[in-house]
């Protein structure tokens, strides 16, 4: 073993033992503060109290430091204990600094052995730690038991959320054979701009007045990409641009999306059976029930399994301007996941099904999170009737990297008929084809 070896063994060594150290501190300090304050009542005093549960427990905690077993403690070892009981109590432990900056946008907790953050699309190892599968199983509970759902041997995985509507996914033994892993994707308080997305590089100009002509002209667009990519964010950037004297039903599996500047949204999510299997509501009997709720744009948060028969439909049956998101990898990817989304919930030919796509969809926008982290509008297409009957994708603009200029093909159809019918102004749209070098095109 080289020197550096056995350094970096040892400072391993050291940091283990410390925390181990600093874990059995932890103990003492709740049984002590358990002794003043039974954990039943401070439970109960959280929830109808909580302002006054945390005095009472940091009182208590100065009752156990006061104590000649603490004496030789530091204040700054004191004070650290006392802020992670807290986060325990009231919070998330080790997780509750990570949920609190604004920068981190995911938090991965690998059971006990690490914890991953992602800040600006980029993932970096965080120093905390949990000391037992027993503490985070104790977190995991907290975030799911006001939602009503479980977690254990015999329904090993969950989707919650927290109360600020963070994503929450768990996994538990058997399927997780580490230990129970955690996974929490954070949105913006702040709800981004199509203008700040331009800004910040991830579109120009020329993409952002067509996103804007897009939901103008009440066209139906689904939003593509992969995990991470930045779906969700450009949805709620659209809807700032929808026309206040409209209404919203937004549709989710977990409620994320956040038309916060738009007077007029009903907002529904889905529901999972509870502990005897009854109780469930799906996405496709929400996309059902909207059709009855008077809305003038439908926007899906994620569409992925039989309810895209029923949003397609709703897309041809009068309620233009509708929205949602897929996971695709391209726009003709896109067509390929709704066929086979809708055969699992029907009969219908292939054939049929691109027909209804054709007739439903409008627009895809595809976006991408670059090897950088940096988020981007990677590519427009046109969705329409193929010459022999089907569905085929026309790519309108491609994108392959942040740094790179995007190269637009081609325009949509629908923009000379909204200029001839009033809807954009044609001087407008003449300087967006100068500047996208489609002058030729009618």
């Amino acid at each position: 073993m080289t020197l550096a070896q056995r350094v970096a063994a040892a400072e391993s060594r050291t940091s283990a033992s410390s925390l181990t150290q600093e874990a059995q501190l932890l103990e003492e300090l709740k049984e002590g503060v358990g002794r003043i304050i039974p954990p039943a009542s401070l439970s109960a005093m959280a929830f109808t109290n909580p302002k006054r549960a945390r005095s009472e427990l940091r009182q208590a905690a100065q009752q156990c430091f006061a104590s000649s077993s603490w004496a030789y403690r530091s204040a700054d070892v004191r004070s650290r204990l006392l802020n992670q009981l807290e986060d325990s109590v009231f919070g998330l432990g080790p997780l509750q600094d990570l949920v609190e900056d604004d920068e981190i946008t995911e938090i991965m907790v690998n059971a006990t052995d690490s914890i991953y953050v992602e800040r600006g699309g980029v993932l970096n190892r965080h120093d905390a730690l949990f000391y037992s599968n027993e503490q985070l199983r104790a977190i995991v509970d907290r975030i799911i038991a006001p939602l009503g759902r479980r977690v254990d041997e015999s329904s090993p995985m969950v989707d919650a959320r927290l109360a600020n509507g963070f994503r929450v996914n768990v996994v538990v033994p058997p399927i997780s054979a580490a230990g129970p892993v955690l996974t929490i994707r954070k949105f913006s308080r702040h709800v981004i701009t199509l203008e700040e997305m331009r800004q910040a590089g991830s579109m120009d100009q020329a993409i952002k007045s067509l996103l804007e002509w897009m939901v103008l002209c009440r066209k139906n667009a689904a939003v593509c990409g992969g995990t991470g990519s930045g779906k969700t964010t450009l949805l709620n950037a659209l809807s700032s641009v929808i026309d206040h004297g409209e209404r919203i039903v937004t549709i989710e599996d977990s409620a994320e999306l956040r038309f916060d500047e738009h007077p007029h949204v009903v907002s529904l999510e889905a529901r999972v059976p509870n502990a005897e299997g009854v109780g469930e509501v799906s996405i496709r009997d929400l996309v059902r029930n909207s059709l009855r709720m008077r809305p003038d744009r439908i926007i899906v948060g994620e569409c992925r399994g039989a309810e895209a028969l029923d949003m397609l439909q709703a897309m041809n049956t009068g309620h233009e301007g509708s929205l949602t998101t897929l996971h695709a990898n391209s726009p003709q990817d896109m067509v390929n996941r709704l066929v086979a989304m809708v055969r699992f919930g029907s009969d219908l030919p292939v054939d049929v099904i691109e027909d209804i796509i054709a007739s439903a969809l409008d627009v895809v926008v595809q976006v991408a999170r670059h090897r950088n982290g940096k988020r981007f509008v990677s590519g427009l297409a046109q969705v329409e009737k193929g010459s022999d009957g089907g569905c085929e994708v026309r790519a309108l603009y491609e994108r392959r990297s942040p740094a790179e200029q995007g190269v637009w093909h081609g325009e949509p159809p629908w923009i000379e008929e909204a200029v001839q019918s009033g809807l954009i102004d044609r001087g407008e749209v003449q300087r967006w084809r100068l500047a996208c070098g489609l002058c030729s095109v009618a």
